[in-house]
């Protein structure tokens, strides 16, 4: 350790972390020198904080920069831009493969100019993630799997050869093969480490993993205690070259949960409900933070499912405090006893830990929702972020049937829609059905006489689907496939 490295505020000490001593930037000695107060401060403001403590004095970071996340809590406390200094960047193929192009770029622009291509490397560790141009050819068979990654193979063969060759010509660039999951579940499950232990500024160092990710959804792994969120090519190569992502100090909607999801709910519902709050809310460029006594009753697979849906609420992220169930979780995905041990270890020793008896933080404004109240639903009719409990499906569909139909559908089916429609209307909103027997069927019945949205065989069998038939998909989605 150098004795000459900045270190402003005198927090810099070790800590032992598993079989390994580091050193880390102790949050506490900020709440000393009441330069902050970390039981008032968000969990998330509190990452931002420790990360703007270890680069401060370093050039970008200054001390006002710490002393203004320190008071965030306070009445007219600035909410000026800082630079924010990611520990890692994640890429998807679609938006990853230009970032490539641009670094190889570099280095022929390098060797061009007499110096060394081999200089020509991210700064900041990054994953690609090979998910977003797998398609599904071949189903309902053992060999559909096998079948439809070779023709992923053959079809994207020389993208794959430029990523085989980034992966081997870079430092701190891995590539994450085709067949292996969708970007967001590889990231909670394998990539993000939650406490990183790397060499920085010539030493071991300890610190929150915090990432950006060149996906929207990159909120997933907020579930897991991880800082990060999706942002534009741009900024995602900025950020891999080692130069800041520059952020006004955002506001903080905290959402108290508490009780307990009912038996025959799911995330879903629960993400569904949570996003209607918060839109009517607004927590556009925010972030919001989920706090109480509710989360000990919620599995990683529920938290990360709610994470995910932050851009459909408007927030720039939705974050979960790193907690028991954290530990547990990185036991499960076999992240090993040494990392669970330092995770456990730095959070408790940073105050960056919740527990049940963890005093509420100060919140910019602050939401409630029992997780006994949510009732069973599904999104829609039209955006992911809509809900229809599942008690009111048949009203919606009614309601919402006319307006769903395009240009080209029959003027028999819309005929029959808007007379449904009209009768649900004119009747105080009753049951009726869309066919001929009227509000006083209790069964769905479907007018035979109206066109088929689609005629086929199924098994065998002739099938006629229409407006009202259930239909279920396989998709390949983050929400679906971390909480399915």
């Amino acid at each position: 350790m150098s004795a000459h490295a900045p270190n402003p505020f005198g927090s810099r000490g070790t800590l032992q972390v598993g079989r390994e001593k580091a050193t880390i930037y102790r949050l506490a000695e900020l709440a000393r020198q009441r330069v902050a107060e970390l039981d008032r401060l968000p969990f998330s403001i509190r990452v931002l904080l420790e990360n703007a403590l270890r680069f401060a004095g370093r050039g970008l970071v200054t001390e006002e920069h710490v002393r203004q996340l320190g008071s965030w809590h306070r009445p007219g406390a600035a909410r000026s831009e800082i630079p924010f200094m990611p520990a890692r960047v994640v890429l998807q193929d679609f938006t990853g493969v230009p970032c490539v192009v641009d670094l190889a770029a570099m280095r022929d622009a390098m060797g061009r100019m007499g110096g060394d291509p081999d200089r020509i490397n991210p700064v900041v560790p990054c994953d690609l993630v090979i998910d977003h141009s797998v398609q599904v050819d071949y189903f309902g068979s053992q060999k559909a799997f096998q079948l439809n990654v070779e023709l992923e193979m053959e079809r994207n063969v020389e993208r794959y050869q430029l990523l085989k060759f980034a992966q081997r010509a870079f430092r701190n660039f891995r590539v994450v093969p085709p067949g292996t999951g969708i970007v967001h579940q590889v990231n909670l499950e394998y990539l993000a480490p939650v406490v990183q232990l790397r060499e920085q500024f010539g030493e071991l160092i300890a610190y929150p993993d915090t990432l950006v990710g060149t996906d929207s959804h990159t909120t997933m792994i907020n579930g897991l205690g991880v800082l990060g969120w999706g942002v534009g090519g741009i900024e995602a190569e900025a950020v891999m070259l080692g130069q800041p992502y520059f952020m006004l100090i955002p506001e903080v909607v905290g959402m108290k949960l508490t009780g307990a999801l009912p038996i025959g709910t799911t995330a879903t519902d629960l993400v569904l409900t949570a996003t209607e709050i918060l839109r009517k809310k607004g927590v556009v460029d925010k972030f919001v933070e989920f706090f109480g006594p509710g989360l000990s009753s919620l599995g990683l697979a529920d938290r990360a499912t709610i994470a995910n849906m932050a851009p459909e609420y408007g927030a720039t992220m939705g974050f979960f405090p790193v907690d028991d169930e954290t530990l547990r979780y990185l036991e499960r995905t076999g992240r090993g006893a040494d990392v669970v041990q330092r995770v456990e270890r730095y959070c408790k020793e940073q105050e960056l830990f919740r527990t049940d008896a963890t005093p509420d933080p100060v919140f910019s404004a602050t939401l409630e929702l029992d997780l006994s109240s949510i009732v069973p639903s599904l999104a829609g009719p039209k955006r992911p972020q809509d809900r229809v409990p599942l008690n009111q499906l048949k009203r919606n569909f009614m309601v919402n049937l006319p307006q769903l139909m395009g240009p080209a559908v029959p003027a028999a089916r819309r005929e029959l829609a808007q007379s449904a429609y009209s009768r649900w209307v004119g009747e105080g909103g009753a049951n009726v059905t869309i066919g001929e027997h009227g509000a006083e069927a209790h069964t769905a019945v479907v007018d035979l006489e109206a066109p088929p949205v689609v005629n086929g065989v199924l098994d065998g069998a002739d099938i006629s689907l229409h407006d009202g038939a259930v239909v279920i998909a396989a998709i390949t989605s983050p929400r679906a496939g971390r909480s399915p």
